[in-house]
This record gives C-alpha cells, structure tokens and sequence, in this order.
C-alpha cells in the first residue's frame, strides 16, 4: 500500500473506504452547510476507527476534492491497494465456486470502470485484470462511479494482456471474450467453470491478440438499430448470466 495521500469524495466511497479497512484513513471532512442523515453513522463509524472528524467550510472541502460534487463528505486516505494477478487466483482457490475473474482490455473511462466494478462486486467477481497501459485508474472519479464497490474489489495491472490470459488457460481457466460479431449468444454459452471474462474498450473493442487467446467469444441478442451495448451495459450482462449459471440456476 503505497503511503502517497489522496482525497476521495461521497457519502458511500466513504463509508465503504471504512467499512473495507484496504486503506489508511487519515481525516474525515465534512462541509459544515451540509445536512444529511448519512452523516451520524459517518460520524460514528469513523469515530469507532478512531479517524479524525473534521467539519469544514463547504468552499474548502471544495478546494480540497477540487470540485463540488462531493455530497459534503470527503476523505483524505492512502493511495487505492493494487494486488497481483497471484493474489486474485489465490482469494478464488478458497472459493468452491472456482475462479471468475474479469479481464478489461483497454478501459479508458473512469466512468465506466466504476461501473463495472460496482457490478463486478456484486456478482462475485475475484478480481478485475487490467494491462497497464491505456486503462482507467481506480481514481478517486472511479471510486464515486462504482458507489465505493473499488474499494472491496481486488484489481491487479500486467504488462501484457495476452501472455496473461495464456498463464491463465494453463491453469484451467477458461477465456470468455465479448465481442457482438461472435455467433454464439451469451445465454447459450456454458459459462459455470473457472471463467475470464474479457471486455474490450470503448471504442474497439478487444484487440487481435487478445482476442486470439479467447477460447470462444459470445454475444449479447438484441433488436433495434443502435450498434452494440456499451462496455459497462455488456458485461453487467455477461457477469450475471455467469453469476446465474454458477449457482446451478440454468
């Protein structure tokens, strides 16, 4: 955990900062001209940890986030905690339910990284697999997007996407990859082994060589002439038809 500080805002990336206990919690701001009944159990659960209270000028939490869509909260905390690809594989290994894991080819929206986090938290996702270079950082701006889920969600950076996905094939896991040209429907797939879900960035999608290391790729059905769903919309729907398959609902 790296010992840099920085300023995280909204009620729920708050509390769920405390409730994780991932990082260190150095202050808890609150705009003095802000009332709201998640306040007092802000209040007291950070009390409870012993972290600072402080209550400020609504101007200088302003200055402080450097916006002012902060809800009146904000915290100033420890940079957010990346773990490796060996710890996520670790964390499934003690889940019966085998891995599942979600691999993001090039998300570049904080937005949209927030969002699938929030998702991929919900539907029991081990870890979020990212390659370094051109993806979203779990920033402050992610961290709001996803209502504080990144803070309970392990999230590993490789340097190669496609080597990665090799290493995990070699461990019995199988690469599901996103793509709406694929022929087979993400609803007819088989989906309840160990499982990587890959999904492309925003614009085009997973790139050649990482797609070549899917063993099959799926589809998403739909009507209409609008193109394809967005990434967040689309694997919101991949994880959950997984997440239903996995509890033997098929």
């Amino acid at each position: 955990m790296g010992g840099k500080a920085t300023m995280i805002w909204g009620f729920h990336p708050v509390a769920e900062a405390m409730r994780a206990g991932r990082r260190r919690l150095y202050a808890v701001f609150l705009a003095r001209e802000k009332t709201d009944a998640r306040v007092e159990p802000l209040v007291q659960m950070a009390e409870r940890l012993g972290i600072a209270v402080q209550a400020v000028p609504a101007a200088k939490l302003t200055a402080l986030v450097g916006h002012g869509r902060h809800q009146g909260v904000g915290a100033r905390v420890s940079e957010y905690p990346l773990c490796t690809l060996e710890d996520i594989l670790a964390s499934a290994a003690a889940d019966p339910m085998k891995p599942f894991i979600l691999v993001l080819d090039q998300i570049v929206d904080p937005q949209n990284l927030g969002a699938i986090a929030r998702t991929a938290h919900c539907a029991g996702i081990h870890g979020i697999v990212m390659p370094k270079n051109r993806s979203a950082p779990p920033s402050p701006a992610a961290c709001k997007a996803s209502a504080g889920a990144l803070e309970h969600m392990a999230m590993a950076y490789v340097t190669n996407i496609a080597n990665t996905l090799k290493g995990l094939k070699s461990r019995g896991v199988w690469i599901a990859g996103a793509d709406h040209r694929a022929g087979g429907s993400v609803f007819e797939t088989a989906l309840s082994g160990p499982l990587a879900i890959v999904i492309g960035g925003e614009e085009k999608g997973i790139r050649p060589l990482v797609k070549k290391q899917c063993d099959f790729t799926l589809c998403i059905p739909q009507t209409g002439p609008i193109g394809s769903l967005n990434a967040s919309a689309a694997a919101a729907i991949i994880m959950y038809e997984a997440f239903r398959q996995r509890r033997g609902r098929q």
